[in-house]
């Protein structure tokens, strides 16, 4: 998917968030641990990708609960953001990825990011690549063979806006 598809199809498409806690109000949090794409409120296209996640949050939590926030977006709001928009695992991602999972970057910020997500049994390959022991056409060919989820990242509070509550996909 092309930046101008997807700007095109988030006009009627929705978004989740998985939690232990339904969100009706996002915010952005300070993570507790690096994440691909930096600080924000992370969603994403992806029903199944929000039920895991929902999950993992819950163990990890020790939470009797999860929950699937559901959002649409403001079409009009969106476009008016400074977006980074990677349609698939390439160099750029892998060395923002790589940059925010070590929180070391230090580039251009952006309101809204999209793109794959880098799981934790993919995170061993990054490091392989930051030493050196992978080169970039060896982790991009493996990275291509797991199954890879969308996010959609708001990163302030401004960003935030785009988004509106609808409510709670039942589990």
């Amino acid at each position: 998917m092309t930046l101008s598809e997807f700007l095109t199809k988030s006009k009627n498409m929705p978004v989740y968030h998985g939690s232990d806690v339904l969100v009706e109000f996002p915010r952005i949090m300070q993570p507790v641990r690096a994440l691909d794409f930096g600080a924000g409120f992370y969603t994403t296209t992806n029903e199944e990708q929000a039920k895991s996640f929902a999950e993992k949050v819950q163990e990890r939590n020790g939470s009797v609960e999860n929950h699937i926030s559901i959002y649409t977006l403001n079409f009009e709001l969106l476009k008016k953001q400074n977006l980074l928009f990677f349609n698939k695992p390439n160099k750029k991602w892998l060395d923002f990825v790589s940059a925010n999972r070590n929180d070391i970057y230090n580039g251009e910020i952006y309101d809204v990011i999209y793109g794959p997500v880098a799981n934790d049994t993919i995170f061993k390959t990054f490091i392989a690549y930051q030493n050196g022991t992978l080169s970039e056409w060896e982790i991009l060919k493996r990275l291509k063979i797991r199954p890879l989820y969308n996010q959609l990242v708001f990163t302030n509070e401004e960003s935030i806006k785009c988004l509106s509550f609808v409510g709670e996909l039942k589990l």
